[in-house]
């Protein structure tokens, strides 16, 4: 089994969008996938109740919820057998000991940016205390940056490779701005579930992301 969280302390960025769409990717590829949904809002676990039953099955876990009665947290948010991967779709504004809970719990982390000032400025400092805090370099865990919401040849673009620059951690897709992304969630659909020709470069884009998270360093 192999776990991997989008996080990132920034609201807004876009986090439900790349965890519903990875979900659909890897179901989509035959791997038994289930998504945990720590968001407050349950973003990712509305995304599945509009999920067609003839789509691969995802498996949601509703980890943001209190557990009722007698049931535990760990009962709760437990995962099905034999289940291949784990796409933790995390809240926003978590401190440092929740910090330290997710990144134990995963083999590869995700952080979305947006190309914006604020974003880029809130990212800087989550990623400081993430390799402080979190002691990323001293572990195996992976990091990888996914920027969102892309208009090229823009300057608030060109300020977000300026400062992609400045870091060490490799980024692993652009995804463009486009209402495509909101169209699928309004169905329970990753974007490369759509039919359609105008989005073919959307579709190889996550079989892009699928591959490099799936290629192991030697």
């Amino acid at each position: 089994m192999q776990r991997i969280i989008v996080l990132n302390t920034k609201g807004g960025c876009g986090k439900t969008t790349i965890a519903t769409n990875l979900a659909s990717v890897y179901a989509d590829s035959g791997l038994s996938t289930s998504l945990m949904d720590y968001d407050p809002q349950g973003s990712s676990t509305r995304w599945l109740s509009l999920r067609s039953a003839e789509r691969p099955l995802i498996n949601g876990v509703e980890a943001h919820k209190k557990p009722r009665g007698n049931v535990t947290r760990v009962w709760q948010n437990r995962i099905i057998p034999d289940t291949d991967r784990v796409i933790i779709d995390a809240p926003a504004g978590f401190d440092h000991s929740q910090l330290l809970e997710f990144v134990r719990q995963v083999d590869t982390i995700l952080i979305p940016v947006l190309p914006s000032p604020i974003d880029i400025h809130s990212t800087a400092d989550f990623i400081r205390d993430l390799l402080l805090i979190g002691k990323l370099r001293a572990s195996h865990t992976r990091v990888n940056i996914i920027t969102n919401r892309v208009r090229a040849n823009t300057i608030a673009f060109q300020a977000l490779g300026r400062f992609l620059n400045t870091l060490k951690i490799p980024v692993i897709a652009q995804l463009k701005d486009t209402q495509n992304y909101v169209h699928a969630a309004e169905r329970g659909l990753g974007i490369h579930e759509f039919n359609s020709r105008n989005l073919e470069t959307d579709k190889q884009l996550w079989d892009g992301i699928l591959n490099q998270l799936e290629t192991r360093e030697q």
